[in-house]
């Protein structure tokens, strides 16, 4: 490893392709035993679902996608209307005591 002007040398692209292919090939092999566990939990029994399991089903996936959409529309209503700008610091003036003025407070 080479040191220039304090900074450390950049890992060599070796290395970089290496780990890469690491990432995917683990991704790939949770991909699998996922898969896997999935098919043998949906396969390994034999009972039915009854229609107001099914009418469960619709209603939680129709809630969740209702849920979903409506905060979405808020997160660009409120990027749009500016609401998600920083916060500004506007200072009230400061009433001159020489004017004759009082202040209010």
């Amino acid at each position: 490893m080479n040191v220039t002007s304090g900074q450390p040398a950049p890992p060599e692209a070796q290395d970089s392709k290496l780990a890469r292919w690491l990432v995917i090939a683990v991704l790939c092999a949770m991909l699998v035993a996922a898969s896997v566990l999935g098919y043998l939990g949906w396969t390994s029994t034999d009972t039915s679902v009854p229609a107001s399991g099914y009418v469960a089903l619709v209603l939680g996936v129709v809630f969740s996608l209702v849920v979903g959409v409506g905060l979405m529309a808020l997160v660009f209503y409120s990027s749009r209307k500016g609401y998600d700008e920083p916060v500004v610091l506007i200072r009230e003036p400061e009433s001159d005591p020489d004017d004759g003025r009082t202040d209010p407070r």
